[in-house]
């Protein structure tokens, strides 16, 4: 046990040690009569964190930052963060470092000027990026289409081609129910394909006339069916597609064709030319342009494309970039027709077509024929007409029993008389 006078010694020492230390002067506190606890805060302290937070509430620095960074999520955070927390213990932040609620962090250390400077820049060059607005290219178009169109259509105003007596129009029975009409338009637009116009309106009477129904074709054998439609091209897979579509039709879409471009595709032996001219014909909505042979090869010899293209199919959508809507119903008849008596496939009739002085490809498929030789057979010059109209079988016959050909008849020519001789 200690001397009472020691241990007055010992509490005097540990007295002055809390007085001369800083850090247990800060520390103290004092707790009053009403309960509320007060740090050991000098007036000149608690008039210094007043000033302090005043000048924070009015710092012009502080309050752009926070607006440069009010769309940022991470600045957003420490901004709002505040400063001058009130503490669980109460009183002023400077002299109670260690009761602080929340720690500081790096942000807290960076001078606010230099920071939002920083975050302002790659804000900028955020906005940038995101709100670049897409480089608009102008609307490409083919010079002198609308006289070069003008003009195909002062050479079809006749009507009198294949297609618009004998086209997928021109192949349904007007009498039939709505659904049946559809139905024939389809199957007329499958038969067409590699196969003139002729053939397939032939093809499509026999049809009409045996029953051309989901019904009828369904019940009818492939031989029989085969019979009815040939001779068009690819008669034997035509026979299967047609029947699988019949099926198809009567278990999905109740004996009628699809209203849409998607249903139309899903059907075998069923295209997109066909999808389209299909939506035309049977079910009155433009949805494209439908591409054959025809318009396929004459839009690329017109030079209306942007570039050459492949297949009709590429063909069609270099097309509808630029070609008004409002012709593409009217511009597959044109051109078919177009094609089946002037821009043929091989020999095109440019000296009599209109576009011959615009079209980038005239007279370059169809070279001037050098005159020939006259014989002593011949006809007179001045009888031009009749040489064009009148068959050359009796001359050739006539100049092969008085000399022998030199030359064998090659597969190709052989394949075309017997393709004249089939037509006629």
């Amino acid at each position: 046990m200690l001397h009472p006078r020691c241990s007055t010694r010992v509490c005097y020492v540990v007295q002055c040690f809390f007085m001369a230390s800083p850090y247990f002067m800060q520390s103290r506190s004092v707790i009053t009569r009403s309960g509320i606890q007060n740090a050991g805060c000098t007036p000149a302290a608690s008039l210094k964190s007043k000033l302090t937070n005043r000048r924070r509430n009015v710092d012009p620095v502080s309050s752009v930052a926070v607006k440069v960074e009010e769309d940022d999520d991470e600045a957003r955070i420490c901004e709002q963060r505040p400063s001058s927390a009130p503490l669980s213990t109460g009183g002023c932040p400077e002299l109670f470092p260690d009761r602080t609620a929340q720690p500081k962090t790096e942000t807290d250390t960076l001078p606010l000027s230099s920071h939002s400077h920083r975050r302002r820049q790659l804000k900028v060059e955020y906005d940038g990026d995101e709100g670049a607005t897409p480089v608009k290219t102008e609307h490409w178009e083919p010079l002198d289409w609308k006289k070069q169109l003008g003009y195909i259509q002062e050479m079809r105003s006749g009507r009198d081609a294949p297609v618009d007596n004998m086209g997928a129009e021109k192949c349904y029975d007007t009498e039939a129910p709505a659904h049946v009409r559809r139905f024939q338009v389809l199957v007329s637009l499958m038969l067409s394909s590699q196969t003139k116009d002729q053939v397939t309106a032939e093809a499509m009477q026999k049809l009409r006339a045996h029953g051309c129904t989901v019904e009828n074709i369904l019940a009818t054998d492939d031989e029989t069916l085969g019979k009815l439609i040939y001779p068009v091209g690819f008669w034997r897979t035509k026979v299967k597609y047609v029947k699988l579509t019949s099926a198809m039709l009567q278990k999905e879409f109740g004996g009628d064709i699809p209203d849409s471009v998607e249903g139309l595709v899903r059907l075998p032996g069923v295209g997109p030319k066909m999808a389209h001219l299909a939506m035309d014909i049977a079910w009155d909505q433009v949805s494209g342009i439908g591409v054959d042979t025809h318009v396929h090869r004459i839009s690329n010899r017109l030079g209306w494309l942007k570039k050459p293209t492949k297949n009709p199919e590429e063909t069609r959508k270099a097309l509808e970039e630029w070609l008004p809507r409002e012709l593409w119903s009217e511009i597959n008849w044109l051109l078919v027709g177009f094609g089946q008596q002037v821009c043929l496939p091989i020999n095109p009739l440019c000296s009599v077509c209109l576009n011959q002085h615009s079209c980038p490809s005239a007279h370059k498929n169809s070279p001037t024929k050098r005159p020939k030789a006259r014989s002593p057979w011949s006809p007179s010059p001045t009888s031009s007409f009749k040489t064009k109209t009148e068959p050359e079988f009796a001359v050739k016959d006539e100049r092969t029993k008085k000399e022998p050909r030199s030359t064998p008849i090659s597969p190709t020519t052989q394949r075309r008389k017997l393709k004249s001789k089939v037509n006629h």
